[in-house]
Order: C-alpha cells, then sequence, then structure tokens
C-alpha cells in the first residue's frame, strides 16, 4: 500500500449525500451510524433542519449561534433527553447530564481535582502505565502479532484512568471487570436509534437492553467497591483524583458527595478519561502510519526536545508539533460527535424559529469540517495549529472538548496523555495497519472506526 504524502491526504469520511440517499445508505448499514446520515448540505449550512422529524432536528454550525446556545444564560437549552436517558444507567445525574443548579455544584466540587497541581501528580501515574504497556507491546512485536489499534489504546487509556482516579493498575481484578463490561455498555447503548430519532416525540424512553442495564449495574458495583476502599480506615494513604472529589465539599452547605453520587460522578471520570481519548489516539496512529512525513516531524521533534532522555511533564507541554498532531486529529475526528440540546420552550436562535422539544445538533464534525470556517476541511494538516495559521482558525469554530461553561473538565488532563502517548509509542514502534483501505469512521457512543483497525508493530531503531 502506497502511503500518502499530508499535502494531499485526506482521510476515510462517509462520502456526501442527498438527504434521502444518506437515510438510505444509513438504514443500509443497519448500524446506526449518524455519520452516514449526514446530508451533504451538513457541511455548508449555517443551520437548518436535518430531513423531517415529528420533533424537528435543526443543524447549527454558525459559530455565534452555537455559543449561544452552549452557553444557554437563559437555562432553556438543556442536554437532550436522548442522550441523558442513554447514560442515566450508568452515570446516574452526574456532570455529564446534569444542567443548572445542579450542574454549578457538582462543577465547583469536581474542579479542584484537576488542577494544576494534581495534573503535575497525576503524570507519575501516566507514565507508569505507559511504561508498563510499552513492555508488553514489544513481547507482541518480537511475536509479529496482529494486534487491534482500538485495543491498545483503550487498555492503555484504561489503565492510565484507574492509576489516576484510583491508584490501581488495570491489571487488578476490578479494573478489568470495569473495562470489560464499559465494551458492553459502548457496543450496545441505544443513544440513538434513527427510527426513533425520526418518529418518536420529544422526551420520550430510551429503551436499554438487558445486557446493557447489566453491565451498567456491575461497572457501579465495581465503582463502588474501589470508592469504598478510598473512604475506610485506610483513606489516608490515598493521594489521587478519587481521593480528590471525596473529599470535595458544597461551598453553601459543607456537605460531601453522597456515595451514589460519587459512583456517578467517578463513572463519568471513567467514560469520559479513557474512551474519548482512546478513539482519538486510535485516529491519531492511524493517521501517523498514513502519513510517514508527519511521523518523522513529530519523531524529530521528540528527539530534540528530550535529547534521548525520559518524558517528563514539562516535555510533554513542550512538544508543540505532537500537540498539533493530536489538535488536528480531535478537528477531523472528534470523539464526541455530537453536542445535541433540546428547547425546553419555543424560542428563536438568530433568525431561525426553534419549537418546543425540538432536537438542537451542535455536531463538532460538520463545524470542524466546514466550508466556511476551514481551507482544504477534509485535509489532514496539523500545521493548522502552529504559528502563524492558528491565528487564522475561527473562533467557536473548533470545539473537541465542547464550549462555554460545560467544557470538558478533563481537557487538560487528554493532552497532556495524548501527548505523553504519541511521543513513547513513535518512539519505539512503527504501526503498520493490515486492513487501512477498509477504515471507514461512523458516530456511536463516540466516534470510532466502523471495524477495528488491525497493526501490527514493528520496533522503531533509533
Amino acid at each position: 500500500m502506497l502511503m500518502a504524502a499530508v499535502e494531499t491526504y485526506i482521510p476515510p469520511r462517509p462520502s456526501r449525500l442527498p438527504p434521502v440517499l444518506a437515510l438510505l445508505r444509513t438504514v443500509w448499514h443497519g448500524d446506526g451510524d449518524l455519520l452516514s446520515l449526514l446530508p451533504g448540505a451538513a457541511f455548508s449550512m449555517a443551520a437548518g433542519e436535518l430531513g423531517y422529524s415529528r420533533r424537528s432536528i435543526k443543524l447549527f454550525n454558525d459559530p455565534e449561534l452555537v455559543r449561544q446556545i452552549l452557553l444557554d444564560p437563559e437555562g432553556i437549552f438543556p442536554k437532550s433527553d436522548l442522550m441523558v436517558g442513554a447514560l442515566e444507567p450508568l452515570i446516574g445525574d452526574s456532570i455529564f447530564v446534569s444542567d443548572g443548579a445542579k450542574w454549578r455544584r457538582q462543577r465547583a466540587m469536581i474542579d479542584p481535582a484537576f488542577s494544576k497541581m494534581r495534573l503535575t501528580h497525576a503524570f507519575g501515574a501516566m507514565v507508569g502505565a505507559v511504561d508498563d504497556y510499552v513492555a508488553r507491546l514489544k513481547e507482541s512485536a518480537a511475536r509479529d502479532e496482529v494486534l487491534s489499534l482500538d485495543r491498545i489504546m483503550s487498555e492503555l487509556t484504561a489503565d492510565i484512568i484507574c492509576r489516576a482516579v484510583f491508584s490501581t493498575s488495570l491489571d487488578t481484578g476490578i479494573s478489568r471487570d470495569v473495562f470489560d463490561d464499559f465494551a458492553v455498555f459502548e457496543r450496545g447503548v441505544a443513544q440513538v436509534k434513527i427510527w426513533r430519532l425520526i418518529t418518536d416525540p420529544a422526551w420520550a424512553d430510551v429503551p436499554q437492553s438487558d445486557e446493557v442495564l447489566a453491565a451498567c449495574k456491575r461497572i457501579r458495583h465495581h465503582l463502588g467497591s474501589l470508592i469504598d476502599t478510598h473512604m475506610g480506615p485506610e483513606a489516608g494513604k490515598y493521594d489521587d483524583i478519587a481521593s480528590a472529589v471525596i473529599s470535595a465539599r458544597d461551598s453553601e452547605t459543607g456537605e460531601p458527595f453522597t456515595r451514589d453520587e460519587l459512583i456517578d460522578q467517578l463513572g463519568v471520570f471513567f467514560l469520559a478519561g479513557h474512551e474519548t481519548t482512546a478513539s482519538a489516539l486510535t485516529w491519531a496512529f492511524y493517521l501517523l502510519a498514513m502519513c510517514p512525513d508527519v511521523l518523522h516531524r513529530l519523531r524529530a521533534e521528540v528527539d530534540e526536545t528530550t535529547d534521548g532522555d525520559a518524558l517528563t511533564f514539562e516535555a510533554t507541554r513542550a512538544l508543540g508539533y505532537t500537540r498539533a498532531v493530536f489538535r488536528e486529529t480531535l478537528r477531523l475526528y472528534p470523539p464526541i460527535t455530537f453536542l445535541p440540546r433540546v428547547a425546553m420552550q419555543g424560542t428563536r436562535i438568530g433568525k431561525y424559529k426553534v419549537r418546543k422539544g425540538a432536537l438542537l445538533m451542535i455536531s463538532p464534525w460538520t463545524l470542524q469540517r466546514h466550508g466556511d470556517y476551514w481551507p482544504d476541511p477534509d485535509r489532514f494538516d496539523p500545521d493548522r495549529f502552529l504559528p502563524p495559521r492558528e491565528q487564522e482558525v475561527v473562533q467557536g469554530a473548533y470545539i473537541p472538548f465542547g464550549a462555554g461553561p460545560h467544557t470538558c473538565v478533563g481537557a487538560g488532563f487528554a493532552a497532556v496523555e495524548s501527548a505523553l502517548i504519541l511521543a513513547r509509542l513513535t518512539r519505539e514502534f512503527d504501526f503498520l495497519p493490515e486492513n487501512a483501505d477498509a477504515v471507514r469512521p461512523v458516530a456511536r457512543l463516540t466516534t470510532r472506526p466502523a471495524e477495528q483497525i488491525y497493526v501490527r508493530l514493528k520496533s522503531h531503531g533509533r
């Protein structure tokens, strides 16, 4: 297979079809992929209806209108009932799905756990997980094994989040069970069924399968067990994210999170801290494999920054091009494909009339590939995020971590983690795809390849 120069490389994306053909394609695939449902017009409109549905679905791409919806000063655009219904069995009424006063209380209590000091402390957990996983991958490379790139990134990021949150490795029994049940949840969660999206009214129930509900129950049980280790007689020995969240107090009442609330919030950390980062890194290593010139520049930067020494926290922050590669990956393959909101009352957004119950779709996927805001929007070009061109990025057109007060609390954690993983694994290995020509992105819980990307690892001689 010929690898592409970055100047010409257009990574995989669904072709852009008229609305009816896009719907037929989605039904034909039968996998509930919302990317395939997006018509070609979605990448050029400022705002407009997404086909026909009983409840009205409006897509907003105009950055100012997107900002208005996400800031929501009047509290009339809460998170979509579809998203809440899908995630509630796992993470309850946590920071990821709550709104209003409850969200503000949760965010104020959680933010200190992700302060800069906490992030530098968590870096040691990241390094330990990467060191252990590199050793495993060297053994696989020596045996010339074919591995799932998706699985590599999921296992590694899950181990990191377990160590950072709970001070325990993924190799422990409870952590392994939690990881496996998350895989069941991700495959089966019914956030959006295409026909239900078209035919159901607003606030209809989102039923989940018995398998998904059982997986959620097991995950919550295991998270509760991990939390209990931090609340018993030996609680004082822990200094991690879980202990910081357990110690958090409401500024008005002085009350801590209840045990169920702790399960909700730490469930979010595991979901967001491992699944979304794993999604982005899967795409990043695939893109590097397809663009050897980008890989060469990234490796050169790592070598120059570290002079062959171990990667420190300060070094990861100095890897400008490495971070640009990750930011461009997030632009093309945002882990959270859609940020759906629902109109609690009839209103206007700009010049657009919105009726009560309408689903307001804000899509990083369309906004970050919109022709009005990005030159050559489908091309992989990390230099967009380096001086002087980064000054050309349209404010509000890049929102992989959301925007406004609901910006992802773990964005800083993900930036350091991804720089470390990209630097360490590219220093050690070449990733050689086995099925690169068959790669197709889909939007499920996150933006993932429709089928796993399989790779062979070759030790990289330095």
